[in-house]
């Protein structure tokens, strides 16, 4: 890959983005009051809480090991290896940090207090019955009003967890459990897209970032991480499908997709995401358009068992509008969270991200300019054989990293319309999860890969240790 040598301009980037955090930090706590925002340490929805526990020792090791042996194992263990390793560690890395504040506040209450997921497992006694009277209940005047969690997303995010239930798997521990170990596949979904979109040494360059993000700190247990990762597989199988041209891979995106959707009403500006994939596959696409009917086919099943069911997605994502400027939304200013929001978002991602998408930024704007450039070039004479073969190699490394950086910069516009839409006025750092994890494919073009893991690892640590967070 070519080494875009401009680390100055990297630290400068981070430097940028600190002083983002900090004016967040103290805006929002001598500007506003908490009845303004609402949340304990803005830009988080938290308290100051400094503490250890006894998933300390365990975060601490598994940081040091992927800062020390990340980079290398990632570029020479087999890919079919690289992939549950990279699952495995991501594993590690969450649990430790959940961990950190105990088994019953880390991972066992998370999903069980007043306002989460499980405080309603006894109304779904009848599943049809209540998916019918689900919008009944979304508005704060309405009877025995949904808490705000389970107001703020379409049923499919309860219904995962009343079926857990179902199945004998009921209780904190169960939730926050299988939270953890689905959320923690979406890092080897962005692999398995970058790979198949970009190229393979672009995936093994990220893969160290993927398992170490700051996320982890509220990948477990919020549900987003649950969301995050099916999102992440919809968009995977939707790259596999246009680069392999398979059609059970469309027909399962598809499903995902359709299955992101009734998760949460946010993530349907993974629209923009797909979009992408689609315009970086188009060669897979126009060989094979038959593509679109799995693709379409499994995207409706989920909407269709819904509607069904009985439940309205579009009524009932205006009732939350509704509810949504009744509550919190009604108080917390715009113009706060218009900007407070991307501080968040640094604290998920951590300085390296904010790094790699300085750099993702120069590799379009250099690859549209060298492209102008070489237009002109090709009427100047032809070279030699070997500088033409070392030519084309160069212009092949820079193909796959314009289309990474194609991909990472439509995650951002996605991101970026969610924060103009008014509609997440804090609570990003759980809320965005699902666009974080892509921005952080950006760690790619990093060239300096164990002091920017470092980095990564302490705003981690220093965010679980030092801040009690709400997820």
């Amino acid at each position: 890959m070519t080494r875009l040598r401009s680390f100055p301009l990297d630290l400068c980037a981070a430097a940028a983005a600190v002083l983002l955090v900090a004016a967040a930090v103290v805006v929002g706590r001598t500007v506003y009051t908490y009845d303004d925002l609402i949340v304990g340490w803005p830009p988080l929805l938290g308290r100051w809480d400094p503490h250890l526990g006894p998933g300390t020792p365990a975060a601490v090791v598994v940081a040091a090991a992927v800062v020390a042996y990340g980079p290398a194992l990632a570029a020479r263990l087999p890919w079919r290896a690289l992939l549950p390793a990279a699952w495995g560690t991501a594993l590690a890395w969450t649990w430790s940090l959940a961990l950190i504040d105990g088994w019953e506040r880390g991972v066992a209450g998370r999903l069980t207090t007043s306002q989460e997921y499980l405080s309603v497992i006894d109304r779904w006694h009848d599943i049809p019955a209540t998916l019918r009277d689900f919008n009944g209940h979304i508005l704060l005047h309405s009877a025995d009003n949904w808490p705000a969690h389970v107001a703020g997303h379409p049923p499919g995010a309860t219904l995962t967890y009343v079926l857990l239930d179902r199945i004998g798997l009921g209780g904190g521990g169960w939730a926050g459990a299988l939270t953890i170990t689905v959320g923690a596949t979406a890092g080897v979904a962005v692999l398995v897209a970058v790979r198949a979109l970009a190229a393979e040494r672009l995936a093994r360059r990220a893969a160290p970032f993927l398992v170490l993000a700051p996320a982890a700190v509220w990948m477990g247990t919020s549900a987003d991480g649950y969301f995050a990762a099916v999102a992440a597989w919809a968009v995977a199988l939707l790259a596999l499908a246009v680069t392999g041209r398979r059609l059970w891979w469309a027909a399962g995106s598809g499903l995902l997709f359709g299955l992101t959707c009734y998760l949460s009403y946010g993530l349907t500006l993974f629209a923009v995401v797909a979009a992408a994939v689609l315009l970086l596959g188009r060669r897979g696409v126009r060989a094979r358009p038959v593509l679109f009917v799995p693709l379409l086919a499994g995207a409706v099943v989920v909407p269709v068992a819904f509607t069904a069911a009985g439940f309205d997605w579009w009524e009932a994502y205006h009732l939350l509008v509704e509810r949504y400027y009744e509550g919190a939304a009604g108080v917390r200013p715009y113009a706060y969270w218009v900007w407070a929001n991307l501080a968040c978002t640094v604290l998920i991602t951590g300085l390296a991200t904010v790094a790699g998408l300085r750099r993702a930024g120069g590799v379009l704007v250099r690859r549209r300019t060298e492209g102008v450039r070489a237009d002109g070039a090709r009427t100047e004479g032809v070279r030699a054989d070997g500088a033409r073969a070392e030519g084309v190699r160069a212009d092949g490394a820079r193909a796959e990293e314009t289309r990474l950086a194609f991909l990472v910069a439509a995650v951002l516009l996605a991101l970026l319309a969610a924060d103009l839409s008014g509609m997440s006025k804090a609570e990003t750092e759980r809320i965005w999860l699902p666009f974080a994890l892509w921005l952080l494919a950006a760690c790619a073009f990093l060239t300096r890969p164990r002091g920017w893991l470092a980095a990564q690892a302490v705003l981690a640590l220093l965010l679980n240790h030092l801040v009690a967070t709400g997820w």
